[in-house]
């Protein structure tokens, strides 16, 4: 590397050349920004899309699907928070609009009294099933038909390879 080029690199990196990321490093750490940012506005796309459609903000109807394609169309309150990235008080506000509209209802755990599950009431789910259609329609033809079923199937073991999600459940919603 020429001393021109070196003290470019030293101007854009305060300290010693030796500390600032590689070339190498900076595209990688720009192409996963790209890909994380990628993935957050398509998702903010489709959700709302599902909004115009539903007429429920992107939060409801992450709640909701979530529920519906879960055992019992129902979940733990802290699963939640976990699964859709919300705080804690973030959920209990969601679930508190969603259980005033009366599309959910908190449930206490039979087996634990410190746990409550939020639960799809019959509203809910006629909701959440229109949502839920909605939203993977969306998926369907913004993700899958672009990517193909096989590089969809691909990206989804990708994630499961990196342990950021779980195996699909088995067989159809609420036949666990």
């Amino acid at each position: 590397m020429g001393e021109s080029q070196q003290s470019v690199e030293r101007a854009a990196c305060p300290g010693t050349a030796d500390r600032c990321p590689s070339a190498e490093e900076t595209d990688l750490l720009q192409r996963w920004n790209a890909l994380a940012t990628g993935f957050r506005e398509l998702t903010d796309e489709l959700l709302a899309e599902a909004q115009r459609e539903v007429g429920l903000p992107p939060s409801s109807l992450e709640v909701l699907c979530f529920l519906v394609a879960s055992p019992d169309q129902a979940a733990p309150m802290r699963l939640l928070s976990q699964t859709l990235g919300f705080s804690t008080a973030g959920t209990t506000g969601v679930v508190d609009r969603l259980a005033d509209a009366g599309l959910v209802e908190r449930r206490p755990s039979g087996s634990d009294r410190r746990v409550t599950y939020a639960a799809l009431t019959p509203p809910g789910r006629q909701t959440a099933t229109t949502a839920a259609k909605v939203f993977a329609d969306a998926v369907r033809r913004r993700v899958v038909e672009p990517l193909g079923e096989e590089g969809f199937a691909s990206f989804a073991r990708a994630f499961r390879t990196l342990g950021i999600a779980d195996e699909p459940c088995a067989g159809p919603a609420g036949s666990h």
